[in-house]
């Protein structure tokens, strides 16, 4: 199990993906802290992972508010003696598929706000923690918008950038301090999308196309990946588990894509 014993905060652990790394990394050994506003989904979660015999500990936690994630952060620090992992998996609502002259300063803003303050404030509070110990990895997600260029996707594009730079950058500040930082680029992932944020989004955009949300995602394996499909949950979900992992010590400062090849570096 290559996460033996390695505390891990995952934030936004109630939904799609948040719950599936909770399940890959319990089964690789750590000790799980589940944290999100749907208090009675991670409990549901948590006991879940303890009946297969992981560790699970659940807290309502609002990840763009400053004073709950530090709280949570200490919390966690003084029960587990330490932080080893903050997964930032949140999920934030927004609008797709508007056209720019109909775009709304606040729809454009929201993502590009929501999205820098929730990994601000989350990796903030876990650094203080990781630091002492001069070890830790700090995960971080983002969507193929921050390379593309293209019409209805300007908040989720600009805010994907802003997240990428701001994990670039965090590598620079806290590497000297042993902590890791990695940004997963993950493209739509089809079996997450009823249960996520991503509904909405991609409802717009499929219907800026006249079709449905499930032909969209068809068209785009089909038509925007190398490999003709789109990444799974188990696939992000054990790239994360190596990552985080002592045989991932190497990588930081990564935009790791996850794309199937929507892009290609």
């Amino acid at each position: 199990m290559i996460l033996q014993g390695k505390r891990c905060i995952i934030h936004g652990a109630a939904g799609a993906i948040g719950s599936a790394v909770a399940r890959t990394f319990a089964r690789e050994g750590a000790q799980l802290f589940l944290a999100g506003r749907t208090l009675e989904k991670l409990d549901a979660l948590a006991q879940e992972l303890r009946a297969e015999g992981g560790s699970a500990h659940a807290a309502r936690v609002d990840a763009l508010d400053e004073e709950s994630v530090w709280h949570h952060a200490r919390t966690v620090a003084e029960q587990a003696g330490g932080i080893d992992v903050m997964f930032n998996a949140v999920g934030i609502p927004h609008v797709q598929g508007v056209p720019f002259a109909d775009l709304s300063y606040e729809d454009f803003q929201l993502p590009v706000r929501a999205y820098t303050r929730t990994i601000f404030l989350t990796a903030q509070a876990a650094a203080r923690f990781m630091a002492p110990q001069q070890s830790g990895v700090i995960v971080t997600l983002s969507t193929p918008g921050a390379r593309l260029s293209g019409a209805g996707f300007l908040g989720n594009g600009t805010s994907s950038a802003a997240v990428e730079a701001m994990s670039r950058i965090l590598a620079g500040e806290l590497g000297r301090d042993g902590i890791r930082v990695i940004c997963i680029r993950s493209d739509a992932i089809p079996e997450a999308v009823p249960a996520s944020h991503a509904t909405a989004a991609f409802e717009g955009m499929a219907r800026k196309m006249g079709i449905s949300v499930e032909a969209f995602l068809q068209a785009r394996a089909d038509g925007a990946t190398l490999l003709g499909r789109l990444p799974t949950l188990a696939q992000l979900s054990a790239f994360a588990a190596f990552a985080v992992s002592d045989g991932g010590g190497a990588m930081t400062g990564a935009i790791a894509n996850l794309t199937c090849g929507s892009l290609s570096d």
